[in-house]
């Protein structure tokens, strides 16, 4: 399954983080319905809930048995219409998405949440917004203070109920976001470590991760070298300088 993170103990203090009393047992979001779905990255069981007035239809991929379970691996998504469906190489949103399936599949058991917060929660017709204040100049940041939201919109309570309903005792996340850590915590959540989701830019997105690690603190390398574009096949190797002179001599 991989080891936990230890900065995060030291970055995110579990006791500095006040849980709500009662938390775990006021849960608004019941389970609605379950059914098997085999997909590209291994069996899952898509899960549909009801309950939560914010909620907009979350989803949940389970994989192996998770209810009373402790430490359980999982991936918290908010919806990225542009690049999980449109494949947008301006943020790294289905890459995350894909990387995360990919290593659930290969676990004994995991969990993704996939939350309804386009473009951190501002909605799709903002992000667009956003998109051409950042054509002008703007980082992704700046753009959504421009248009008078805060940096990152996205709340995490529903999924915090979500895993209440799936009876998950304590989970590892699958995050660079050391505020979702925090979130998780006040909502009431047993996170015991961190498990690092890192792709490589590309030149379209190299500065919304540079932003992303500078402004809002995410755990991200500083210096990565950029590729050309996403790699959409997982598998396959990374398009790299090292390997386009044998290809150019392979077209010759």
């Amino acid at each position: 399954m991989g080891a936990t993170d230890p900065s995060d103990s030291t970055v995110l203090p579990e006791q500095d983080e006040p849980r709500p009393s009662g938390a775990r047992e006021r849960s608004p979001i019941r389970i609605s319905a379950i059914a098997q779905l085999p997909t590209r990255f291994g069996d899952f069981r898509v899960v549909s809930f009801h309950g939560h007035p914010e909620a907009k239809e979350p989803a949940a991929l389970v994989r192996g048995e998770v209810a009373g379970e402790s430490g359980v691996p999982v991936r918290i998504h908010s919806e990225c219409l542009t690049g999980d469906v449109f494949g947008s190489l301006r943020c790294d949103c289905r890459e995350q998405l894909e990387l995360a399936l990919t290593k659930l599949g290969e676990m004994e058991r995991g969990i993704l949440l996939y939350l309804r917060q386009e473009g951190r929660g501002i909605g799709f017709e903002n992000k667009i917004k956003a998109y051409r204040l950042q054509e002008m100049g703007l980082d992704t940041i700046e753009a959504n203070e421009a248009l008078g939201f805060r940096p990152d919109e996205r709340d995490y309570e529903v999924a915090a109920r979500m895993l209440d309903a799936l009876e998950v005792r304590s989970i590892q996340l699958l995050s660079n976001n050391p505020d979702k850590i925090a979130s998780l915590r006040h909502h009431g959540i047993t996170v015991e470590g961190r498990l690092p989701l890192t792709v490589r830019p590309n030149r379209y997105n190299a500065r919304y991760l540079e932003t992303k690690r500078v402004k809002a603190g995410h755990l991200l390398e500083p210096s990565w070298p950029i590729v050309r574009e996403q790699v959409d096949c997982l598998t396959c190797p990374p398009k790299d300088e090292a390997t386009e002179p044998a290809r150019a001599g392979r077209r010759k």
